[in-house]
């Protein structure tokens, strides 16, 4: 089946859909969406661990690059004050890897408003989708209602007063099948009646899982932009025990961007697959989980001119038993309420009645056009396939930045460390203070020398 005209796949969506994918044994995977299926989840979870192993990587490239660092640095000769060559470079590419990481957070501030953005719509097409459903079952239900009361009593009156007149009562009875028919045609139309899968609920779940996502992203990001900016100020103020520190922090925000980074490479694939074909998939587990009928779900997820609508019928001989009961309810008021000026009031009330049927019933064929539902389901695909999807691309690289980032910046921390000048910790002592250590150690000399 064809996508629905409201939405089409993105560039992104066929270039990520494209990607090979294969399970646990290499075995290629096709790359249709089928998230039931134990090969399928394989090749998700393959996607994922290549975060993992590029975590890996990183990890053994940077833990060989410090024990190379620790025990093949040249010794220096004594006193000397002057700094290793290419201790500036270090320094300046661990501030310029750090400034990447900024521009990374950005980029993953962006991303994770769009992400959220997309969601946001997905759950609003719900919600109106749901406002949709429940009005038209509340239609059907006050209609029914009212022409059940109305032939219980006006039409059940009339019939009483009209006794004794057998054309006048035959007439009045044929209004009463005519309500009758109209009522059971109507009935048919709240096809949402009694089905278990409720969007307001799948729209509340929805949401309450974005919330907390959301959330959590905002905080990895407010991490990592607290650890780059505590980082610079160690490397500009040259405080060992601050750089120490943000090494440690660093160290764990590398961990939670590749895990990150794991989770949205296989969120977007996962989402490209679901994205490039989504009405077969859609109609199958609506089907499943409410049990209408194919005929109906292809009206209001298609919704064009191939498909017919499946209530066009009971439309029809609804609107025909409309127009026989206000044409026998005009007979009867120009032949019955000369002769029975007490049928003038139940007349009446029936034509109200009919009114505000016809009213209803108005209403009704407009809702249950496909038009406003299939407005809802392309709003949601175009919030879940561009928005959300272009929203977890950004996360994607945000996290590939933070990653690289990091992992730069533990490689030049150390280096940067070693070249802070060993009077580090007294920097802020006062000179007169007699308890300074370098003022004890001039005394001590001048003492020496008075000797």
């Amino acid at each position: 089946m064809g996508a629905p005209p409201g939405y089409r796949p993105s560039a992104w969506v066929h270039l990520l859909h494209q990607l090979p994918r294969a399970d646990f044994q290499l075995r290629p995977v096709p790359s249709g969406f089928a998230p039931q299926e134990q090969e399928y989840q394989q090749a998700l979870l393959l996607v994922a661990a290549l975060a993992g192993l590029g975590l890996g990587l990183s990890l053994i490239f940077i833990t060989v690059y410090l024990i190379r660092f620790c025990c093949c640095r040249p010794l220096e000769p004594p006193g000397s004050k002057s700094p290793p060559p290419g201790g500036g470079c270090v320094t300046w590419s661990c501030i310029a890897a750090l400034l990447v990481g900024c521009a990374g957070i950005g980029i993953g501030f962006y991303g994770n408003s769009e992400t959220s953005d997309g969601v946001s719509q997905l759950s609003s097409a719900l919600l109106h989708a749901n406002h949709t459903l429940s009005a038209i079952d509340h239609l059907v239900l006050e209609t029914v209602e009212s022409l059940g009361e109305a032939v219980r009593t006006e039409l059940t009156t009339l019939e009483e007063v009209l006794a004794q007149r057998t054309e006048l009562v035959a007439a009045a009875r044929g209004a009463r099948r005519q309500a009758e028919a109209v009522a059971q045609q109507l009935q048919g139309l709240a096809f949402w009646q009694g089905v278990p899968l409720s969007p307001l609920q799948v729209a509340e779940d929805v949401s309450f899982v974005e919330e907390y996502r959301w959330l959590a992203y905002v905080l990895l990001l407010l991490l990592e932009l607290l650890v780059c900016l505590f980082t610079l100020l160690g490397l500009a103020k040259q405080s060992k025990w601050l750089v120490i520190v943000m090494t440690v922090m660093s160290l764990l925000v590398l961990v939670l961007s590749w895990g990150s980074m794991g989770l949205e490479a296989a969120t977007a694939v996962g989402l490209s697959d679901f994205c490039s074909s989504p009405d077969t998939y859609i109609l199958n587990l609506t089907q499943e989980e409410t049990g209408l009928g194919s005929d109906i779900l292809n009206y209001y997820f298609l919704c064009n001119q191939a498909v017919s609508n499946p209530f066009q019928q009971r439309l029809t001989l609804s609107q025909r038993a409309l127009a026989n009961i206000h044409s026998q309810l005009q007979g009867l008021q120009r032949e019955a309420v000369p002769q029975f000026p007490s049928a003038q009031k139940s007349l009446l009330s029936l034509e109200e009645t009919l009114n505000v049927t016809e009213g209803n019933f108005h209403q009704l064929v407009a809702l249950l056009h496909c038009r406003s539902l299939h407005k809802d389901y392309s709003a949601a695909l175009r919030g879940l396939c561009e928005d959300a999807l272009e929203g977890l691309l950004f996360l994607l690289l945000f996290s590939l930045l933070s990653a690289g980032a990091l992992a730069t910046a533990l490689c030049s921390l150390p280096r940067a460390w070693a070249l802070f000048p060993p009077s580090d910790d007294y920097d802020d002592t006062d000179d007169d203070d007699p308890f300074n250590p370098q003022q004890e150690s001039k005394r001590f000399v001048q003492w020496q020398s008075s000797i």
